[in-house]
Formats: structure tokens, sequence, C-alpha cells
């Protein structure tokens, strides 16, 4: 069975999506519709912008979204048999799989890029990766820790971003150094995504997501709270308002996908992350970018 996977935020580069702006009609109409609904050009920024605007989270996720559904809007004979996104790539992951209309695909995605700026702007914090150390281990500096430190993305073995407090991410990279790991690296984002800081944008984009039309979709999403698959609009809800707050599960996502019949990995959206994150799972499994 052929799985179809998103990108997130960080897989964002200057010139995304200009190809296929070029080259179909259909795109062209997408891309025009969304600097109508968004009320600026984001394509601009897209496409000829600057780096350090594309970086800024409330033109990031859209920009990355619209590349990732538009994408796929251009595959011939696109009838994906299950889907999954990273953080940001579940909203395009539900547009492919039929849940969320592109429209409405596109305001939640606006609506939480900004409720996320601004609860980054609130209070400085950031996220680091943790490479070489076992997640139990991780799990513990951080618990150990008189500051919000939580692991945020569980990457794959050995590869753990956690996020949080600045003074909890510094305290946290200093122990696990000391403690051997191979990498214990600072990242250069806006803010500690998938902690308990985004509560303030996770309340804001609720009202949002549970107002919005979810449909039954043509294929299960491997959701990032507990990596199982769902095909019920109220279950998806649940879990895509509490991803804000809660690690995404990767590598667990990866696992039952294969373990459900995935026999290759389809990357829909700019970069190639996420196939390498998938090959560390399984050496042996065909992935490939749309």
């Amino acid at each position: 069975m052929q799985a179809f996977v998103f990108p997130g935020q960080g897989a964002q580069y200057v010139g995304m999506g200009k190809d296929l702006y070029d080259q179909y009609t259909q795109a062209k109409e997408l891309f025009e519709q969304a600097n109508e609904q968004l009320g600026f050009r984001i394509t601009d920024l897209m496409f000829e912008g600057q780096d350090e605007n594309l970086k800024q989270t409330r033109v990031t996720q859209p920009a990355i979204f619209l590349h990732s559904v538009i994408l796929a809007s251009t595959l011939e004979g696109f009838q994906p048999g299950m889907v999954a996104g990273h953080s940001l790539g579940e909203f395009s992951a539900l547009v492919a799989n039929g849940t969320l209309c592109f429209e409405d695909g596109l305001d939640l995605v606006y609506k939480r890029a900004l409720a996320m700026q601004k609860a980054c702007e609130a209070e400085p914090s950031t996220m680091a990766a943790i490479i070489g150390m076992e997640e139990s281990q991780v799990e513990q500096v951080c618990e150990e820790i008189d500051e919000i430190v939580v692991p945020a993305n569980y990457n794959s073995r050995g590869q753990i971003v956690i996020s949080g407090s600045v003074p909890g991410i510094n305290a946290a990279v200093e122990k696990l150094t000391a403690l051997g790991a191979k990498l214990a690296l600072k990242l250069a984002v806006g803010g500690a995504f998938h902690s308990p800081l985004m509560e303030p944008a996770r309340a804001e984009l609720e009202e949002a997501i549970q107002a919005a039309p979810f449909s039954i979709p043509v294929c299960p999403v491997y959701q990032n709270v507990n990596a199982l698959p769902s095909t019920d609009p109220g279950e998806i809800k649940q879990n895509l308002v509490a991803q804000l707050t809660a690690p995404v599960k990767w590598t667990q996502t990866v696992q039952h996908m294969i373990a459900d019949g995935a026999t290759s990995f389809t990357e829909v959206g700019p970069g190639k992350v996420l196939q390498g994150l998938i090959k560390k799972a399984d050496r042996g499994m065909e992935t490939r970018s749309a």
C-alpha cells in the first residue's frame, strides 16, 4: 500500500511552488485563491521573497501547506491508502484524504500560525535537537529540570527534539551533553512548539477547529498525538487540537503505518526530511518525492 506523508515547519525554501504555479493552470488558480483568502500575496514571499520573511511562522505554515496540498492536486491518479503529516503537515494530510476542503484547511492553518506566533512572542522559548540518546534518558532529564522542558518530536530512533523555556532548554542541553549525547543543539526556531507554552494557541485554535466542517476521509490519517489511524471526524478534531501542546510521535507513526501495510512512502511537499526519517525506521523501505 502506498502511503503519503506531508512535511512540517522547517522544510520551506525561497522559490517553493513556483514551478507548480508556472506549469499547472489549476495550481495557479489555487495559489491566487490563497492570496485572496489570506489578504496578502503569499506567492510573492514564497517565490521570490527574503529567507527571513519566509521563516516567520505566520508565513511559513501556510506556505508549506499550500505547496504540499497544491502539489498533491497535480498528481495523476492520486489515491492515497493512508496519510500522515509531521506537525503542520497533518493539516495537509487532512486535505489530501478529503477530511478538509482546501479553503477550510488554509483558514485553520493560518489561524494556527497566527496563534502560535503570538504565543511565541509572549514568552521567550526555544527547542533543541538531541541525537544519540535513548528516549527514556531524554524524558528523565526533562522531568528532572525545574523549568518547562518536554520532548516535542520523536523523529526517529536516537533523534528527539525537546521544547520549552530558554532556561529549561539550556539546562537540558548541558545535562544531556554531559550524559553523552552525540549532539545537543539549540534550534533556530520561533518558540517552544508542542509544549505547554503553546497552551494559549491551543485554546485559541480549538474553537476554530470544532466549528470547521470535517468529512469522513477516503483513507485513514495517522495522527501525531497517538500515532494511530483515524477516520472519525470528531476524533480527528480532538487529536488535532491536542497536537499543539503534545509531542509529535513520528517514529511510532511510521512504525504503525508499516505494520498496517505501507509498502512505500511518498513525501508530498518541500524537502526530503521525512524520507530520511522513514529510512531510519526501515532502511529497506521505498521512499520518494512527489
